[in-house]
C-alpha cells in the first residue's frame, strides 16, 4: 500500500511542478499570508503558531481541493480506480506532495522561529506534532469533501472561502485573547482549525493536562470528515 502511495504521490509531484498555479499556492501563499500577521505586533512564539496554521490551510486544504478537482474533471480519478489502488490510496496518493510540502515548511518554520526569533525548544513536542499531523488528515479529508462542491477549479476560490474564514477566525489568531465573549470562545473550540492551534500552543508550553480536549475535537473532526468524503466525493466530472 505505502509503496502504490509513494508512486502516485512522485507522479503528482511532477504535475504540481509543472503547475505554477498549484505551486503557488502550496509554497508562497503562506508565506505572503504570514507577512500580513508578521505587520501585527506579535509575541514570537504566536507568529510562529500562525505561521503553521496558514501553511496547513494554504498548502493543504486549499491547494488540494484545487487538485481533486482537477483530477477529477481530468478523469485521472476515475482511470486510477479501474487498477488495483483503493479509494483511500488514491486520495492519500494526491494529497501526498502537498502533505509532504506543508510539513517540510512547518519544521522551517520551528527552525526560523528558534534561530532567527531566540525561541525555546517546545517544552512538548509530541503535542505540537501530534496536533500538526492530526491538523494535516483533517484538512485533507475537509479539501476532499469540499471538492465535492467545487465544479471547477476557478469555482475553488469560492468554495473554499467558507471554510478558510471560519478558520481563521474562529481559531483565534485574528484577535487578542479575551477579546470574545467565552460562550463563543468555547464554540469556537470546536472547529476544525482550533485544536490544531491549541496543541501547537500547549507544544510551547508544556501543557500535556490541559491537551484532552483538542485531541477529542480533533479525532471527531477525522469521523466527521472522512464520513462527508465517503458520502460525498465524486470521482466522475460534474457535468
Amino acid at each position: 500500500m505505502i509503496a502504490r502511495i509513494r508512486s502516485l504521490g512522485r507522479a503528482e509531484l511532477l504535475l504540481l511542478g509543472r503547475n505554477r498555479t498549484a505551486l503557488f499556492s502550496a509554497v508562497v501563499l503562506p508565506l505572503s499570508m504570514v507577512t500580513v500577521v508578521a505587520n501585527i505586533e506579535l509575541d514570537g512564539r504566536v507568529l510562529i503558531t500562525a505561521t503553521l496554521s496558514f501553511v496547513l490551510l494554504a498548502a493543504v486544504y486549499y491547494n488540494l481541493v484545487t487538485t481533486y478537482v482537477a483530477r477529477r474533471e481530468e478523469l485521472v480519478l476515475k482511470r486510477l480506480r479501474v487498477g488495483e489502488l483503493t479509494d483511500g490510496e488514491i486520495l492519500a496518493g494526491v494529497a501526498a506532495p502537498a502533505v509532504v510540502i506543508a510539513l517540510a515548511q512547518c519544521v522551517l518554520a520551528v527552525a526560523a522561529g528558534a534561530i532567527l526569533l531566540d525561541l525555546p525548544v517546545p517544552a512538548a513536542a509530541p503535542l505540537m506534532v501530534l496536533g500538526l499531523l492530526g491538523g494535516t488528515a483533517v484538512l485533507v479529508l475537509l479539501a476532499a469533501a469540499s471538492a465535492a462542491f467545487t465544479r471547477t477549479t476557478e469555482l475553488a476560490q469560492v468554495t473554499t472561502l467558507p471554510v478558510l474564514m471560519v478558520c481563521l477566525f474562529g481559531s483565534g489568531l485574528l484577535y487578542p485573547e479575551g477579546a470574545l465573549p467565552e460562550r463563543v470562545t468555547d464554540l469556537f473550540r470546536l472547529l476544525p482549525l482550533t485544536p490544531v492551534v491549541e496543541l501547537i500552543e500547549l507544544g510551547w508550553t508544556g501543557g500535556v493536562r490541559d491537551a484532552i480536549v483538542p485531541v477529542a475535537v480533533l479525532a471527531a473532526w477525522l469521523v466527521l470528515g472522512t464520513v462527508a468524503v465517503r458520502r460525498w466525493f465524486r470521482w466522475e466530472p460534474r457535468r
